[in-house]
């Protein structure tokens, strides 16, 4: 991958362990596949970003972080990755998670009315309404994380791969000149 292009934008690890909220987990955060980019600890972040990325809340990088240390990830990637949810994309994502819950668990129709968008609409009244959604999206929301964080995963996989054998290629053709 063009690491080059993505390291100038990464935190350096050397100086987000020197913080002193830090010292508590240096020796958890150590670890070198927390903080390079190579290709076991970048499909992994990917992954566990696109799953955390469906927790509901403000909880979702914490959760990356948590699951990047012991699963040996890039922890700023995992932490990036899961900003693809953000206020335009999270009620589609539900949605689809809704109806992913509802195929899973062979319901056909909508149990909740679907949510009004209207001027006088409150966080209270869309609280409510993801309540009345309950089975179908919970089971939506899980389904739909682990589906996109193996489907991340192969794909980085994959990515990684092709950018590989590009390069191997091109130098090959270079060295032929």
């Amino acid at each position: 991958m063009p690491r080059k292009f993505f390291r100038k934008y990464l935190p350096d690890p050397d100086e987000v362990l020197a913080k002193p909220w830090a010292a508590p987990f240096r020796p958890w955060l150590g670890h070198p596949n927390l903080w390079h980019l190579n290709r076991h600890s970048v499909p992994k972040a990917v992954a566990i970003g696109l799953f955390c990325g469906l927790i509901p809340g403000p909880f979702q990088m914490l959760v990356a972080l948590l699951m990047a240390i012991p699963l040996r990830s890039n922890v700023p990637v995992a932490m990036f990755v899961t900003f693809y949810t953000n206020p335009l994309t999270i009620v589609p994502l539900y949605l689809i998670a809704y109806a992913y819950g509802s195929a899973i668990l062979g319901y056909h129709g909508l149990d909740a009315q679907i949510a009004p968008f209207e001027w006088g609409w409150s966080l209270s009244a869309f609280w409510q309404w993801m309540l009345s959604l309950g089975k179908p999206l919970g089971i939506g929301i899980v389904a739909l994380a682990l589906t996109l964080a193996v489907l991340g995963y192969f794909m980085t996989e994959l990515a990684w791969r092709v950018y590989v054998v590009r390069a191997w290629r091109a130098r090959r053709e270079r060295r032929k000149r």
